[in-house]
């Protein structure tokens, strides 16, 4: 949730952000509109309230007609107290309707515009170059008994599979790399539920215009997060957390409907219903939320380094932000078969506007509470098993296994099964 204080005091920068974003610049005016009629009726209701307590004690001295005639007075008094409450509190939940419902104010140095409109902030390692026809990850990836699409469709639909065999060990290598790198940055490893109630899920801006991708068990009022972010920012929810920063590192499934992405991306484990991610979350000072976000950023990168992948790393354009995030750095790993870069890692600075919906807050010096700033990060996910695969495979069909998942693995070299 946005700052009212900082929207009254500069609005101009929350219709910049708005511009950026593609969205709606009428919204600021009309939230400066209800902000001051919620305070004007707040303030009316206050004066009334204080007139009413006066009121009632020159009733409790007067007697015989003025008394009756004064106890009508206070009754019609009364309900002027009871209408001008509930005008106030029509506009205080209008208001907070609206600012839920508005995303977050990105950077000033963001780059505006939409999916499209990122700018590419450097470009680590070469691209392989293959003397024969490299094969996609799906192909590998049943050759070496690692994927299985045709069972998890048949188990559980489109979308779903089996990762078996060396797939199943190279993703248990590959995430527990992950947390051995966090827990050396001094991260809190965690395994978090991935089941949340409703205020965690809209605490964390998913239930917005990201509703559609999300699961949700009717019966239960619960929700399958589609990250571990979700559980990660509630988990301080209502608290005053002291000893900033706080970082913690979760590894958990995750669950995404993929509505609206039919037809994309459906060979294969690109872009799936079902992953497991190891996801790093941070709560800081939001005077240190860019370096922390930085911080972040050189994590991601540090791991890729490990599983020794070729990336890029692009500053995601402002129409292209969830609701709760700032800026977002992507790192977008190179992906031999299709000839271009996809994303791996975000890294995202959502500042204080999922602490103002959660309640997190921290105490400053002087004894005051400020809502925290929250970040996170992709350390590590199921996709990442598509670019390792391609990128290291070798011409008789076997991958190379990167020396830092090797202990992990406890082998060299994926080989192909004979069947």
């Amino acid at each position: 949730m946005i700052d009212l204080r900082a929207l009254r005091e500069d609005p101009e920068r929350l219709r910049a952000s708005q511009r950026a974003r593609g969205e709606d610049v009428a919204v600021v005016d009309t939230l400066l509109d209800l902000d001051e009629r919620r305070r004007s009726a707040l303030t009316s209701f206050e004066r009334l309230r204080a007139e009413q307590k006066s009121f009632g004690k020159s009733v409790s001295r007067a007697q015989g007609d003025e008394r009756q005639e004064l106890l009508a007075r206070a009754k019609d008094l009364a309900q002027q107290v009871k209408d001008a409450e509930a005008e106030a509190d029509r506009l205080g939940g209008e208001l907070d309707g609206l600012l839920k419902a508005v995303p977050n104010v990105v950077e000033d140095d963001v780059p505006p515009g939409g999916e499209q409109d990122y700018v590419v902030l450097e470009h680590v390692g070469e691209p392989p170059v293959f003397d024969f026809e490299p094969k996609d990850h799906l192909e590998l990836g049943e050759s070496l008994g690692a994927i299985d699409m045709e069972r998890g469709a048949k188990v559980s639909g489109a979308r779903f599979y089996y990762l078996t065999g060396v797939g199943a060990r190279l993703q248990y290598a590959l995430l527990n790399l992950a947390i051995e790198q966090a827990v050396q940055a001094g991260f809190v490893p965690m395994y978090p539920p991935v089941l949340v109630k409703p205020e965690a899920m809209e605490g964390t801006g998913f239930l917005g215009a990201h509703a559609p991708e999300v699961y949700h068990l009717p019966g239960d009022d619960l929700y399958l997060v589609g990250t571990s972010e979700v559980p990660l920012a509630a988990y301080h929810m209502n608290e005053i957390v002291d000893g900033l920063p706080r970082r913690y590192a979760a590894w958990s499934s995750c669950f995404r409907r993929e509505a609206g992405s039919y037809g994309k991306d459906t060979r294969g484990i690109i872009r799936v219903h079902q992953f497991d991610k190891v996801e790093m979350f941070s709560y800081c000072d939001p005077a240190d939320a860019r370096d922390e976000h930085r911080r972040l950023l050189e994590w991601e990168k540090e791991m890729l380094a490990k599983v020794e992948l070729p990336y890029r790393v692009i500053d995601v354009a402002a129409g292209d932000l969830g609701a709760s995030a700032a800026r977002k750095f992507d790192c977008e790993a190179w992906v031999p078969t299709q000839n271009t870069y996809r994303e791996v890692t975000s890294a995202s600075n959502c500042t204080e506007f999922q602490a103002r919906r959660l309640s997190v807050r921290y105490r400053d010096p002087d004894g005051k509470n400020h809502p925290v700033a929250t970040l996170n990060g992709t350390l590590a996910t199921t996709r990442w098993m598509v670019a390792i695969l391609e990128n290291h495979q070798q011409a008789d069909g076997s991958v190379r296994v990167p020396k830092a998942l090797q202990k992990w693995l406890g082998l060299e070299v994926l080989e192909p099964v004979k069947h």
